[in-house]
């Protein structure tokens, strides 16, 4: 267990902003260039590390997955291909994330979640993290992302960066999760920024928040607000920022002021 003066920040590089979601298999080379390059200049502080830079699937793992139905689990005569084919195409992006970032010097290495993971019901129940630990203990950058792992319930399901969190949350102890997007944050429909987000807020928001860009197949910004709620009621508090704008990332994870939603406890 690391130490709480070693707590872990955990970012999610989304889907939407490292990859062109309403074109197939379309990365955003210099986008992933830019913000690899911004996560160097803040690992050069002690105070950034440890650091997990997990990443949604974007254009490659979401539209394959919504021609196979792949999130419903088993369901068809080409449901085990699609498993295939989905977990194939969310494994490129990976590689891709993990090239940029060491183009960048960051001593990042992909982390499969399919190789150790299991779920029932589409939530983790068990994620083999002994040679995770000894990554971020040798001063390693994992970067995990939203994979195909075999599910109890219903043979596979795909585990989202936000399950993966929610997991590693459990496991060690978090100083807080970044979620960097193409938004400044959660919007109302009017387009007008929540800066605070606490889980008595969410019943009044629910029907405002906007939905994903182009295909997604893990319910879009009203469950990934869930899920940071659900963290924050277990202590870690969490911020919606927009990726797309150079230097946020940096400042955030150098706890600068940044514009962005803050997912709180209350």
């Amino acid at each position: 267990m690391l130490p709480a003066e070693q707590s872990l920040t955990l970012v999610k590089l989304g889907g939407s902003l490292i990859t062109d979601k309403t074109r197939p298999f379309t990365p955003r080379p210099d986008t992933l260039a830019r913000l690899a390059a911004e996560i160097h200049e803040a690992l050069a502080t002690r105070e950034t590390r440890p650091l997990v830079v997990g990443h949604g699937s974007g254009s490659f793992g979401h539209v394959a997955a919504a021609r196979y139905r792949t999130h419903e689990g088993l369901v068809g005569p080409d449901s085990v291909r699609g498993w295939a084919v989905v977990q194939d195409a969310a494994a490129r992006l990976n590689r891709l994330v993990v090239a940029a970032l060491l183009e960048a010097d960051v001593p990042a290495v992909g982390v499969q979640p399919s190789a150790g993971c299991v779920a029932v019901g589409r939530r983790i129940t068990r994620w083999e993290l002994a040679p995770l630990r000894r990554m971020l203990d040798a001063g390693l950058v994992p970067v995990p992302y939203g994979d195909v792992v075999p599910d109890g319930r219903q043979g596979c399901a795909i585990a989202s960066t936000e399950e993966l969190f929610t997991y590693l949350c459990a496991a060690f102890p978090v100083r807080r999760v970044l979620m960097v997007g193409q938004v400044d944050g959660v919007l109302r429909s009017d387009g007008q920024l929540v800066e605070r987000l606490t889980a008595a807020d969410l019943e009044e928001l629910e029907e405002e928040l906007t939905g994903a860009a182009g295909v997604d197949v893990t319910g879009g910004m009203l469950q990934k607000v869930e899920y940071l709620l659900a963290l924050a009621n277990r202590g870690v508090p969490s911020l919606i920022l927009n990726g797309d704008v150079p230097g946020r990332l940096r400042r955030a994870l150098l706890d600068k002021d940044v514009i962005g939603t803050a997912i709180c406890d209350a």
